[in-house]
């Protein structure tokens, strides 16, 4: 894989790291494609327990890479539609991979980093990441990630963050549920193993069973996430074809203010 280190231990433990440190992890289509490739190829092997979802470097993910975003610009709003769903796919397969899911977040998530995140089941970040759903300033919105941060956030944050774009720090991510536990950079791999020998305490089986069953308390599941996914995309693929999310696009790529910024 070009974007993705794999490594599975002894215990049926796969960890999935990121590999583009150079951008901070951000995504772009092959990274998007090998990921959803991969948590497939897990969840048909039986072997594997458990994904731990991390970072190479200092970043877990800064969310989509500018050449990626550069695509988009001159993209129809079809073509567009098509890219935001392979996004899509990515998300609802690591929400309902009926296997664990650990996010090991081990520094900055930011847009569809953010989104990874929401996804996972369990999720530990080192104190000093930062998170942000940046969508806004770009004219954009946060549409594919919007149901996994939002079932994890509520509607009370996700009013505030959606809109404001603004970035918070490990210790308000905790506090709004965004992450379950919030550690020492010096203390991430310890906490992640020790989740990591609770859930290889549980059958197999019953834990999938267990997660299946949050899921349908929820009353959510695979099959109705993937009509809000049509959705979703569709209303991000809009947004990129307005003026406003043009602009938007164009100043993040020319590092500049767009036209309705103050400041």
């Amino acid at each position: 894989m070009q974007t993705l280190q794999s490594d599975i231990d002894n215990r049926g433990v796969l960890t999935l790291s990121m590999n583009r440190p150079d951008v901070h992890n951000a995504f772009d289509s092959t990274m998007i494609r090998e990921l959803t490739r991969a948590l497939k190829v897990a969840a048909d092997d039986d072997a594997i327990r458990m994904v731990v979802l991390t970072g190479v470097g200092s970043s877990f993910s800064a969310g989509a890479d500018a050449n990626w975003m550069r695509s988009q610009v001159n993209a129809s709003q079809e073509e567009n539609q098509q890219d935001a769903m392979k996004l899509a796919r990515l998300m609802r397969t690591l929400n309902y991979l009926q296997i664990p899911t650990i996010a090991r977040i081990n520094g900055a998530a930011f847009g569809g980093g953010l989104g990874l995140v929401a996804a996972c089941d369990i999720t530990i970040a080192v104190e000093s990441a930062m998170f942000g759903l940046t969508e806004a300033r770009l004219g954009l919105a946060p549409a594919v990630i919007s149901p996994y941060v939002f079932r994890r956030i509520g509607e009370r944050y996700a009013r505030r963050y959606f809109l404001t774009g603004e970035r918070f720090d490990g210790k308000k991510a905790l506090e709004i549920g965004l992450i379950q536990q919030c550690v020492a950079d010096n203390e991430l791999d310890a906490a992640v193993e020790k989740v990591i020998r609770q859930l290889l305490k549980g059958g197999p089986v019953a834990v999938t069973i267990c997660k299946q069953l949050a899921f349908a308390v929820a009353g959510h599941s695979k099959k109705t996430q993937k009509s809000t996914d049509e959705y979703t995309s569709g209303l991000i693929a809009g947004m990129r074809s307005m003026d406003e999310g043009q602009e938007g696009l164009a100043a993040f790529l020319e590092k500049r203010k767009p036209g309705w910024a103050d400041d």
